[in-house]
């Protein structure tokens, strides 16, 4: 029988230096040796508890090796496994790069342990004095400042990349929580919410087909690029008045959605439009044979019909909008928008600000002046 260890692990000091040591032994009983990179002794005696905590949760070996993996190593990681179609969305992934470009940049040869929340708001700091580098013929043009929201969709970034290294347990935490962006940032996630004048005045003045997509997004809330511009004519069933989505940016956008007979009929209008095309949007442009963009076509429609430009995904917002002014309840709502997470709703759905503008213009401020009608018996009310 092996002798019991009088304890787990100890610290302990070289002879060549005044660095502390600690030793203890993993779960298979092997002796591990590694340095604290510091003089305190109550430093070294905390990095010794955290290693004997990781041993005892069995994350020793995925906190080693975070503290072993660069920077740049976790972003390519990231890219690979995390980002890459069909995990995520094709625009969502070239965004990825995009940040990914200027956050390796930021923080070369760094370890990932060294991300700290200090690090990460000079980081920000810095982008934000920097200007826009447009690549010409010559080199590199510079132009105005970068936007504030250009640098807070790098951070969001940066946080996602974070948020999975903490689920691989390769960090305790996520740095980026203890991160406040240098500057306000206005306009952030506050959707358009189309009224239905400003809607039928959009109809108006655009193409035939832009009218049905405004159509079937609002009475739907299809995702434009991911779920409508793609879709094929055989994932339309008219008759059951049902659409089948057999891809979308979540897994719970993969179901079926209902649709209003206002949809059928955009539906309806739509395939008879494009005729014997595979495709509900087709083109000849695209190598994929279908639509792939609405920008033209819709910042063209706004200046004719004399809106002030939105993104046309926010007729997705209007479709959730108008759920939740119709009395639907929030839980259905999110259903409906075949999301995964109830705090999303709240991205989307400008019910509740929208109902108090409506109450506001109902308020009578002569109430207490007006003369009851006549023949009207005067009644008295006690509220308690």
């Amino acid at each position: 029988m092996s002798k019991p260890r009088k304890q787990d692990g100890v610290v302990y000091s070289r002879k060549d230096g005044r660095i502390l040591w600690i030793r203890y032994r993993d779960r298979n009983g092997k002796p591990c040796r590694e340095s604290t990179q510091t003089e305190d002794w109550q430093e070294a005696n905390r990095k010794l508890r955290e290693r004997l905590q990781a041993r005892d949760g069995n994350l020793l070996e995925a906190i080693r090796k975070g503290e072993a993996l660069g920077f740049g190593e976790w972003v390519d990681s990231f890219l690979e496994n995390y980002s890459r179609p069909p995990i995520r969305a094709h625009k969502t992934h070239e965004a990825n790069m995009r940040c990914a470009i200027h956050l390796k940049a930021a923080f070369p040869g760094g370890r990932l342990v060294e991300s700290t929340a200090d690090a990460i708001e000079d980081y920000l700091r810095n982008r934000l004095r920097q200007r826009v580098r447009v690549k010409v013929a010559g080199g590199y043009r510079e132009k105005g400042i970068l936007k504030s929201t250009t640098v807070h969709q790098e951070f969001r970034v940066l946080r996602r990349m974070l948020n999975v290294a903490v689920r691989k347990k390769l960090l305790a935490a996520n740095p980026c929580s203890g991160v406040e962006f240098p500057v306000a940032v206005k306009g952030l996630f506050r959707p358009h919410y189309v009224t239905w004048s400003e809607q039928e005045q959009i109809e108006s003045h655009g193409p035939e087909y832009l009218k049905n997509a405004v159509q079937i997004i609002t009475e739907t809330g299809l995702r434009v690029y991911k779920e409508l511009t793609s879709m094929k004519k055989d994932q339309v069933d008219l008759p059951n008045a049902v659409v089948w989505i057999p891809d979308s940016k979540t897994p719970n956008g993969t179901a079926e959605v209902p649709l209003t007979p206002l949809a059928v009929e955009a539906f309806r209008r739509q395939m008879a439009i494009t005729g014997d095309s595979l495709f509900l949007f087709p083109s000849d442009r695209n190598r994929s044979g279908h639509q792939t963009t609405f920008k033209t076509v819709w910042s063209k429609t706004l200046r004719r019909a004399k809106v002030p430009y939105f993104r046309i995904y926010d007729l997705r917002s209007t479709y959730a909008t108008r759920l939740s002014a119709g009395g639907v309840a929030d839980e259905w709502v999110t259903q409906m928008l075949r999301q995964g997470d109830a705090q999303v709703f709240k991205k989307y759905s400008q019910m509740k600000l929208q109902m108090k503008r409506e109450a506001l213009e109902k308020l009578n401020r002569r109430a207490s002046e007006m003369a009851p009608t006549t023949g009207e018996r005067m009644r008295t009310v006690m509220v308690q």
